[in-house]
């Protein structure tokens, strides 16, 4: 096939061509006339599966002929001549061996990291391992790196590295995965140096950036027939542009920077690599330019002297635009309308881009005209229906069950999925959940669940509670203790919950690693990885030390994390969405590169906590910056696609962006070639044609007519529907947001509590209205010796009943303890004034010939010595103003008419002279208002007018009428569409029911 040389052979194929396609049409092409057997000699290798998959499909279409051996890079090590070789460790093994390591360190140095971080950081050294392996760096090059000026952090680390090392060489490890193909490639270079092979050997697709590949493309380019093959190659740069990529510490993220290291250590200059297939069509104009812009930093002098000579640009960029949307969300749109204008011209369109959530936007947009793209990128196992189930069922194994883990286990759609169907479990978990928003417990035990099931009555609720009290009961007593029996208790209550209720009433919770009956957990593609992941940390658990539930659940999560599962459903043929490394082996009509932002594409180096960068490259190893190397290959090579749509958004979420280095690099360099090659013009040309899909995407989004405004809600039901009966608590809710009282008394609207409940203001407000009430009913008769002893410990009692918080539970307590002594010395002058008569007591009262009744709820109410009465309400905020009571805050107001109008029995006849508030705030303090005589009846009076005024048909329901202040947040504020208009927009009266 190849002409006999002393050289090695090197070819490649420049940016822009479809790669495995003109690999085959070059191979070929120098087979023509040959006997069709020479096809089958030839040993082939590229580097993924996805090549191997296209080159085979490639060489199967057309002509009926014999086929190459296509291989992997990966597979040298079953090399017939290498089956002596022992197998690899397998890497859970290895992972949890260094495990075992990182944990006995932070024991030692717990300020290192957190416990939680263990098989993180095990993957990390497992990562760092790897790499010297495979680059070739000896251990003991680790025992002479210079760490004098370095922090005590790196030092610490290189020790620690030295330790592991030590271990490692004297068999505290097998050969790992990444030891293995290095002495399977070293050992079949010293085979050919002997007895090289005469078939033809080639090398396609790889760019040697690992230090095992290098050595095995420089032995493949010196065999008799061997060739390499490389991708992307930049014929365009000249020789002083290569000689700039010498030094790793400048040039690592350069996108050629490993075909210059590789062609340096087979002591060949670029000009001597020839183009594989010189018919393969590239846009050499584009190449140079892009060229150019992508030179090392030290040496963008070099646009100066050289941009001149690549004459106009606007041939190379004419079929290039450029997209600069404001946000993601505009920017994902219009990259779905480039694929949808590419497909009704009946052209093959890609997006390229890493950042999956921009791929899902697109996905979405996508979807209004029926187009499902081929997403290559799969989803993340452990974000799949069995991923997410087997990870919240580890994460409760020794953990107090909460209502909300408990119904998020329930409702997930592995939960029952067995043959008894999800109907009567769905509706029992609806039920459940009702109930323990309205009444708990935050920490349902099995005894709550049971007690539940007895108060409904129903045989099915009974046999359901008992199923599940059984199984969850599996989660508890298991500790710190091997792997495999957690793993076998993990899988034994995840398949218990994921099969349900057995028709015949028999479950599995008992048959531990049981498989067969677990409803949908293990099937499809997703269940039966997670079953394998979970398979081999069973056949791996003794090489794991014992282990914690929560550093179980960590590991389990890290390895579900690494593996993907495709989605299974028909795909639009002519739309894809590729990360950049499927990008390498498919061509399109219309490449879209998106998301080109810094910190996306390319994204930031992953920190090593173990070497820094001055270390790593002391070792020789590679540095930070070879990812982002690799993906400056990747947008060489995808920019140079037929048609080219570059994209990214000027703001995400949080904050401006900043251009992707690459696109800054290409808007710069058209920045300074104005003049006659016009390149300010031609950007403002790119951006005007991105611009058109932006237009189109606001176009879209924008309503065919315009909306009427949202009108501020005032619904008016008929008068029998309005309520009859309010608290005094709701008066104030009628003045100032009637459309509340609307909501929850005409359309019986209540808000849920949450599953989850917080230490608010308003739990706070109830748990000290609790402790004032007890001790105001203990101390009613007469205040003990130590009052302030009996109120501390009412207090201690009731919290540890009421806040399930320990942290909250000791702020609150502190904070009280803060004003007891003002409180109990604010109480004895109180018991001078008067005694405790009422205490937390609920009356209603008729409002006179109206069909209406108030109801009140008082703290507290006190007779004075004069015979008076005096109302109390406790606060732990600051207490209304004189106006707000007199306007708004009326519920002491009302409280004082019902007294006088005779709603409490024990105050019969009295009138009532002050209503007052204990606030028990950071600054407590005690506001009197003094009432004059007539005040309570004119309270009454004024009730009666405000009731027989909402009689009236005609008065609407207003949202937020008078609120206190505008950012204010209402129960009912969404049902109003509260924000569609605001507080100055006029009410839309509106006849309902």
């Amino acid at each position: 096939m190849f002409d006999p040389s002393g050289q090695p052979r090197i070819l490649a194929l420049p940016p822009g061509c479809d790669f495995p396609k003109y690999l085959v049409k070059g191979l070929l092409s120098r087979l023509e006339g040959a006997d069709p057997a020479e096809l089958a000699r030839v040993d082939l290798y590229v580097n993924t599966r996805r090549m191997a998959r296209r080159v085979g499909e490639l060489f199967a279409d057309g002509t009926p002929r014999l086929l190459p051996r296509i291989r992997l890079i990966t597979d040298v090590s079953a090399h017939p001549d290498l089956a002596d070789l022992p197998p690899a460790l397998p890497p859970l093994r290895r992972q949890l061996l260094l495990a075992q390591l990182i944990a006995r360190l932070l024991e030692q140095e717990p300020d290192l990291a957190p416990r939680a971080a263990i098989f993180d950081l095990a993957a990390s050294l497992a990562a760092l391992l790897d790499e010297m392996q495979g680059e070739g760096v000896p251990f003991e090059r680790l025992e002479g790196l210079d760490v004098g000026q370095l922090s005590g952090h790196w030092q610490r680390s290189l020790r620690f590295l030295n330790l592991v090392t030590r271990f490692l060489e004297t068999g505290g490890a097998e050969m790992d995965r990444e030891a293995r193909q290095r002495a399977a490639i070293e050992r079949l270079i010293a085979l050919w140096q002997t007895a090289p092979p005469q078939n033809p050997v080639i090398v396609a697709g790889s760019t040697g950036s690992r230090g095992a590949t290098s050595l095995f493309l420089q032995a493949v380019a010196r065999l008799p027939q061997g060739a390499v093959v490389l991708p992307g190659f930049d014929f365009a740069m000249p020789d002083h542009g290569w000689q700039a990529l010498d030094d790793a510490f400048t040039a690592e993220d350069h996108p050629q920077f490993r075909f210059a290291r590789l062609l340096d250590s087979l002591d060949m200059q670029p000009a001597e690599v020839a183009n594989w297939c010189p018919g393969a069509p590239e846009p050499r104009a584009r190449n140079a330019l892009v060229s150019l812009a992508l030179r090392p930093a030290p040496v963008t002098d070099q646009w100066m002297s050289e941009g001149p000579a690549l004459g106009p640009v606007a041939p190379a960029m004419e079929a290039v635009d450029l997209i600069e949307a404001p946000s993601v969300r505009s920017e994902a749109l219009a990259i779905a309308l480039s694929l949808r204008e590419a497909v009704a011209e009946g052209r093959r369109a890609a997006l390229i881009t890493p950042d999956r959530m921009l791929s899902r936007q697109v996905t979405a947009a996508l979807d209004r005209w029926h187009i499902r793209p081929d997403d290559s990128a799969g989803m993340p196992l452990h974000l799949s229906a069995p991923g997410r189930f087997l990870r919240h069922v580890a994460a409760l194994i020794d953990q107090k069950l909460s209502a909300e883990s408990l119904l998020t286990l329930l409702k997930h759609p592995m939960t029952h999925s067995g043959p008894a169907g999800r109907g009567e479990h769905l509706r029992l978990t609806r039920e459940l959940e009702l109930s323990l928003r309205r009444s708990g417990p935050v920490f349902p035990t099995d005894d709550d669940l049971r007690a539940w099931a007895a108060r409904r009555d129903e045989a099915g609720a009974v046999a359901w509670t008992d199923w599940l009290a059984r199984t969850l009961d599996g989660l508890g007593g298991v500790g710190t203790g091997p792997l495999g029996r957690i793993v076998d208790r993990h899988v034994a209550v995840a398949e218990a919950l994921a099969l349900g209720q057995t028709p015949d009433g028999v479950e599995t919770a008992d048959r531990e690693g049981a498989t067969d009956e677990a409803g949908e957990l293990w099937q499809k593609d997703a269940g039966q990885k997670a079953a394998r992941i979970l398979a081999e940390m069973r056949a791996e658990a003794e090489y794991c030390a014992a282990i914690t539930p929560a550093d179980y659940a960590a590991l389990l999560d890290k390895l579900l994390s690494g593996e993907e599962v495709r989605r299974t459903q028909e795909a639009h043929p002519d739309v894809m969405i590729w990360g950049t490394l499927e990008a390498r082996v498919q061509g399109a009509d219309l490449v879209v590169l998106g998301g080109l932002n810094d910190g996306t594409w390319p994204a930031m180096p992953t920190p090593d906590p173990w070497l820094n960068r001055s270390l790593r490259h002391q070792a020789r190893l590679l540095l930070p910056e070879r990812g982002i190397g690799l993906s400056a290959h990747d947008f060489q090579q995808a920019v140079a696609a037929p048609r080219v749509l570059l994209s990214r958004a000027i703001r995400n979420a949080e904050a401006e962006t900043v251009p992707s280095r690459w696109l800054n690099r290409l808007v710069n360099l058209l920045n300074g070639l104005s003049g006659d090659q016009d390149g300010p013009e031609v950007l403002d040309a790119m951006r005007a044609r991105g611009r058109r899909y932006l237009d189109l995407a606001a176009a879209m989004e924008r309503p065919a007519r315009p909306l009427p405004p949202a009108r501020r809600p005032s619904p008016r039901p008929p008068v029998h529907a309005r309520p009859r009966n309010l608290s005094v608590t709701s008066i104030q809710t009628l003045i100032r947001d009637p459309y509340a009282i609307y909501a929850r008394h005409v359309l019986r609207l209540n808000k849920l509590d949450p599953l989850r409940p917080e230490p608010d203001p308003p739990l706070r407000g109830t748990v000290l209205h609790d402790i004032l009430d007890e001790f105001i009913r203990e101390t009613k008769a007469a205040l003990p010796q130590e009052p302030r002893d009996l109120l501390m410990g009412i207090a201690a009692r009731r919290m540890e009943q009421d806040v399930p918080w320990p942290t909250t539970r000791r702020i609150w307590l502190a904070r009280l303890d803060r004003v007891a002594d003002w409180f109990i010395e604010e109480e004895i002058r109180r018991r001078q004034e008067g005694a405790p008569l009422v205490i937390e007591e609920k009356r209603t009262l008729p409002l006179g010939d109206l069909d209406f009744t108030l109801t009140g709820k008082v703290d507290r109410i006190d007779r004075q010595n004069d015979g008076t009465m005096v109302v109390y309400d406790y606060k732990t905020g600051e207490a209304p103003t004189k106006p707000m009571i007199e306007h708004f805050d009326k519920q002491l107001l009302l409280e004082a008419a019902m007294i006088e109008q005779g709603a409490f029995e024990d105050c019969a006849g009295a009138s009532v002279s002050a209503v007052t508030y204990i606030s028990l705030g950071s600054k407590p303090k005690t506001t009197v208002h003094r009432l004059e005589p007539g005040t309570a009846q004119a309270i009454w009076t004024d009730l009666a007018e405000l009731i027989r005024a909402w009689s009236m048909p005609e008065r609407g329901y207003t949202s937020r009428r008078a609120m206190n202040l505008r950012t204010d947040a209402r129960d009912y504020d969404h049902l109003a569409r509260f924000g569609e208009w605001d507080e100055s927009s006029e009410p839309g009266p509106e006849e309902v029911g």
